[in-house]
């Protein structure tokens, strides 16, 4: 299996957000429709100016089969340490089961060391316990109790 990762382009967002749009949680949050919304557009432009952010997609055989987020945050304990916040993973649903999504995360484990990161964490929806037990394959630890607070 030859996978290919790069950062996103504005012309990969239709793949992308299908990708997100592809799951029980996905339907209720996304919005795929062509043209995009507006709102992703945005979005996008605000991360791909950030030094900080990576939007990466996977390729496989030039389709794109795969996409997750890296944000890089720089904070002052662990002696100003940097953390790797890892988000909207997903696998395109006629690929799992491949073994993609174990070379995903060992991608982004490996370019959060090379940015410096002194650890790499994600959440998860608790609707996903399939993906907690993943997770935790990997070397992954529920180590804390996380709170999220919607403001709209």
């Amino acid at each position: 299996m030859t996978l290919t990762y790069r950062l996103a382009t504005e012309a990969d967002l239709p793949a992308i957000i299908q990708l997100l749009a592809d799951d029980a949680l996905g339907t209720t949050r996304e919005a795929f429709q062509l043209p995009l919304p507006e709102s992703y557009q945005q979005a996008f432009r605000v991360i791909h100016t950030d030094p900080q952010q990576e939007l990466t997609v996977v390729e496989q055989e030039g389709e794109i089969v795969g996409t997750f987020q890296l944000t890089f945050i720089q904070y002052l304990t662990y002696q100003g340490g940097i953390r790797a916040q890892m988000e909207a993973v997903r696998v395109k649903a006629t690929a799992r089961g491949q073994g993609l999504g174990t070379a995903i995360f060992r991608y982004a484990i490996n370019r959060a060391k090379e940015r410096g990161a002194h650890l790499i964490q994600l959440t998860t929806d608790k609707k996903r316990p399939d993906a907690l037990r993943f997770y935790e394959s990997l070397g992954f630890v529920a180590s804390h109790e996380g709170m999220k607070l919607h403001l709209t």
